[in-house]
């Protein structure tokens, strides 16, 4: 049988939230996920947390911050000027936007603040900082692309 290792591609069920059982992103229920390991789809922790198992493998662990989002970094809160924004769209903390940056690459902002002049924006991942519960259900292992080099 197939052992997950660095270069695997798997299909996965996943559920993910905070080590105080709050859920914020669950497939259990609907279509498993298929992700190619180190490439970077999953954080690096999570990556970690699922080396070694196999098909039909289920596990649950909890991930510090430093493996799994990260800390928070305040420099990646940002005032950005509110005419930046499309008037039409109507703002609200809490909203997720994606932001494209100079090398054409995306990147959500959490909406914090706003007024008629700036948008208070956070670009740390809404996990960061946070203990991760991370729960899995591995549905399929393929390693015959071992060999090949990883697609960016």
């Amino acid at each position: 049988m197939n052992k997950i290792n660095r270069n695997s591609i798997v299909t996965l069920y996943h559920r993910i939230g905070f080590s105080d059982g709050l859920v914020l992103e669950d497939t259990f229920d609907d279509e498993p996920l298929t992700v190619r390991l180190g490439s970077g789809e999953l954080a690096s922790g999570l990556e970690l947390g699922i080396l070694g198992l196999a098909e039909g493998d289920e596990q649950s662990l909890d991930i510090a911050p430093e493996v799994a989002f990260g800390y928070r970094d305040e420099d990646l809160v940002q005032r950005l000027a509110r005419s930046d924004f499309d008037p039409d769209k109507p703002l609200q903390p809490g909203l997720i936007i994606e932001f494209s940056t100079p090398t054409g690459e995306t990147l959500p902002g959490t909406i914090v603040d706003f007024d008629d002049d700036a948008v208070t924006v956070d670009f740390n991942h809404p996990l960061a900082g946070h203990t991760v519960r991370y729960a899995v259900r591995i549905v399929s292992v393929d390693n015959a692309a071992d060999s090949e080099e990883l697609i960016n």
